[in-house]
C-alpha cells in the first residue's frame, strides 16, 4: 500500500508525464507546419512514449492501492524557431524530468518503499536514454548547421523512427 506522500508525488509525476506528452505533440504539430515531417514523426513518437510513461505510473498507483487524481494540463509552447531550438528545449525538459524522477526515488528511499524504488529504476534508466537521444540529435543538428541537404537527410532518418509501446503494467 502506498503512503499518502508517495501517492501524491506519483500523481504529480503522472501529471508531469502527460504534460510532457502534450509538449511533444505541440512540437510535432509545429515541425509538421514547418515541413519537417521526419522531425514531426520523432516528436509524435515521443508523445506516445510519454503517454506510456504516465500510464505505467497510473497503473502502478492503482496496483498499490492508491488513488489516481488527474489535474489540468498546463499550457505548452506552440512554436519553435527551428528543429535545433525544439531539441534544445527537449533536452532541458528531459533533464528536468530526470530530476523529478530522482526526487521521487529519494522519497521512496526515505519512506522505505522498496517496491516503488524498484519500479522507479526503470524510469531512471529511461531518462538516461531520453537525454542521450536528445543530445545526439542536437550534436547532429549543430554539425549540419545551415546545410539544407544535411537537414533533409536527418529529417528522412527521423521519419523512419517507429513507435514501440512499452509495458505499462507488470504482467
Amino acid at each position: 500500500m502506498l503512503n499518502k506522500k508517495l501517492e501524491e508525488a506519483l500523481n504529480a509525476q503522472i501529471n508531469a508525464e502527460f504534460w510532457s506528452a502534450y509538449l511533444y505533440l505541440s512540437m510535432s504539430a509545429d515541425m509538421s507546419d514547418k515541413g519537417m515531417a521526419g522531425v514531426a514523426n520523432w516528436f509524435a513518437i515521443q508523445f506516445k512514449e510519454e503517454q506510456d510513461h504516465a500510464m505505467k505510473l497510473f497503473n502502478y498507483v492503482i496496483a498499490r492501492g492508491g488513488k489516481v487524481t488527474l489535474k489540468p494540463i498546463e499550457k505548452v509552447d506552440t512554436e519553435w524557431k527551428s528543429p535545433l531550438d525544439a531539441f534544445e528545449q527537449t533536452l532541458q525538459h528531459e533533464e528536468k524530468v530526470t530530476s523529478l524522477i530522482n526526487n521521487l526515488y529519494a522519497l521512496a528511499e526515505q519512506e522505505k518503499d522498496y517496491a516503488t524504488q524498484s519500479m522507479l529504476k526503470w524510469f531512471i534508466d529511461e531518462q538516461v536514454e531520453e537525454e542521450e537521444n536528445a543530445k545526439a540529435i542536437i550534436d547532429t543538428l549543430k554539425l549540419i548547421g545551415d546545410n539544407g541537404y544535411g537537414l533533409y537527410q536527418l529529417d528522412k532518418e527521423l521519419a523512419a523512427r517507429v513507435y514501440t509501446p512499452i509495458a505499462t503494467s507488470e504482467e
